[in-house]
């Protein structure tokens, strides 16, 4: 039995994966219904307000529902919200058992179990569950410290540089490591850059051809999406001409954001709405916008994850104050000696106050050395 839960299971996680980069700020969320041995209705969570996963399934087993196996990736919700609550539809349904890999964090969603084993439903939670937990690691992360997920996303040479004494950074990393790199602007609803990475490199920061093995589970590539671009640029020197403001490679208008500080000249700010931008202002600290102020009004916006891509000084002001909860690094091999570092600004005075971080990931592309890593402590 356990080897056919595991199985069903993990069918159900493969089709989360259809919607990644979707459903913020809800959970990737798949579902398998199963009577007698055999697949009965499949379905996945594809977006924030339309149905969840388990109603998919229902739909699709129809009549067979009735005394069948659901097998799903997170604890059915128990809630009216946007849909109504998929425990009291699996009642409904007369299903016999669920499966759940993973409960809800989620205070307002939790329960969903209780109310099935109440209603005389065989439940269990649980197997797979790290599989589950890491598939959603925005989401638990939410949940648990009330402030978004900021990966922060590196390509440095062998001696720790991002770019040249010039600033020139165009390429750190082979081709190869650039469109792993991609699947992560796919991944996270925000890419966030400092307004000097767009004086410097005028970037796109769109999704174009991504290489999707940083998700092991994801059998099919979602549809592409591009992210919300967000600027933080304190005095407003944004160029309006700039190439976040066109469309993407698929003809989505950009979605930008610019956050400036308080007292930033007017003009400059009429012009970046005109070239389409939200521009919010937000209070200083120490000289630039404040980063905590900054991820508030994101979570508060549904932006739920940060692909942080730069510059190095943002980076390390994100860094110093404790606000990357994972690395994604691309080490090149390649010596710059003299060039700007990958956390500037961020200072230690001895060797044993050095951060440790817990690797999770160590695989070659090519000659780069891709790394992901989380921040201990």
């Amino acid at each position: 039995m356990r080897e056919l839960d595991e199985r069903f299971l993990r069918r159900a996680l493969q089709l989360a994966e259809r919607a990644r980069g979707h459903t913020h700020p809800n959970p990737l969320v798949g579902a398998v219904l199963v009577r007698e041995g055999r697949v009965v209705g499949e379905g996945y969570h594809p977006r924030a307000g339309e149905a969840h996963a388990e109603v998919y399934a229902l739909r699709q087993a129809g009549e067979e529902a009735q005394g069948a196996t659901l097998y799903v990736s997170l604890e059915p919700c128990n809630h009216f919200g946007r849909t109504p609550p998929c425990s009291l539809a699996l009642l409904q349904a007369g299903v016999a058992r669920v499966v759940a890999a993973a409960r809800d964090p989620n205070p307002l969603a939790q329960g969903g179990l209780e109310r099935l084993r109440a209603g005389g439903v065989e439940v269990e939670a649980g197997l797979l569950e790290a599989e589950a937990q890491g598939q959603n690691e925005v989401f638990f992360h939410v949940q648990k410290k009330g402030r978004p997920f900021v990966l922060l996303k590196a390509a440095l040479t062998l001696d720790g540089k991002v770019a040249a004494v010039s600033g020139d950074a165009r390429y750190v990393s082979s081709e190869e490591s650039r469109r792993v790199a991609q699947a992560y602007r796919q991944w996270l609803p925000v890419v966030m850059v400092g307004v000097g990475t767009i004086l410097k490199d005028d970037p796109w920061l769109t999704v174009r051809e991504p290489d999707f093995r940083p998700f092991p589970l994801m059998l099919e590539p979602p549809p592409l999406r591009d992210p919300v671009k967000v600027i933080l640029d304190t005095e407003g020197r944004t160029p309006p001409t700039a190439r976040i403001f066109q469309k993407g490679p698929r003809g989505e208008p950009a979605r930008v954001y610019v956050l400036v500080g308080k007292g930033a000249p007017k003009d400059r700010l009429r012009a970046l709405e005109e070239a389409g931008a939200r521009v919010v202002e937000l209070p200083r600290e120490g000289g630039r916008v404040s980063l905590e102020g900054a991820l508030h009004l994101l979570l508060e916006e549904g932006l739920d994850g940060i692909l942080l891509e730069g510059g190095p000084r943002l980076a390390g002001a994100f860094w110093e104050r404790g606000l990357v909860d994972k690395l994604a690094l691309f080490v090149a091999p390649k010596v710059l000696g003299e060039g700007r570092g990958f956390l500037e600004g961020f200072a230690l005075e001895r060797m044993a106050e050095a951060k440790r971080l817990r690797l999770v990931r160590k695989e070659w592309l090519g000659e780069d050395l891709w790394l992901e890593a989380y921040p201990e402590g």
